[in-house]
């Protein structure tokens, strides 16, 4: 087993020291430090957990806020349970499509009015582009 490095002084002479709080704990020989090792989980930052819960109450499903955030659809599931997010009630009548786009295609897109039309858009800066939701009133068929 290869023991880590002390966090003081990187010497490579440490001994394993009991266990607090259900984690293994360490001492330094050269300098007599104590430490524990943190988790070794991906640390997301607060701003991915935002991202994703406006994208789930803005309609985004699940799996599609996995490919655009990279983030796990599970992982984003957890947080909407963690932080109890209800989504609003959307009409059926509407459907979210989402694109991420460069900073060119946004413009264009906002240029063609036809894109407007019948529409909603949110526009949110994502990573090194730009996350372009719209909605769009379904076609109902009448009959």
């Amino acid at each position: 087993m290869v023991l880590p490095q002390c966090p003081h002084c990187d010497s490579a002479s440490i001994s394993r020291n009991g266990i607090v709080k259900e984690k293994q704990r360490y001492k330094c020989k050269a300098c007599g430090y104590n430490f524990t090792l943190e988790k070794k989980g991906r640390n997301l930052d607060g701003y991915l957990v935002t991202k994703a819960l406006q994208l789930y109450l803005d309609g985004v499903s699940f799996r599609e806020i996995e490919r655009l955030l990279g983030v796990s659809h599970v992982t984003v599931m957890n947080w909407v349970e963690k932080y109890k997010i209800m989504i609003p009630d959307h009409p059926n009548d509407y459907k979210p499509t989402s694109s991420v786009v460069t900073h060119e295609e946004l413009l264009a897109f906002y240029k063609d009015k036809e894109n407007l039309k019948g529409t909603g858009t949110i526009t949110t800066e994502i990573n090194d582009g730009y996350l372009l939701i719209r909605w769009e009133r379904s076609k109902k068929t009448k009959e």
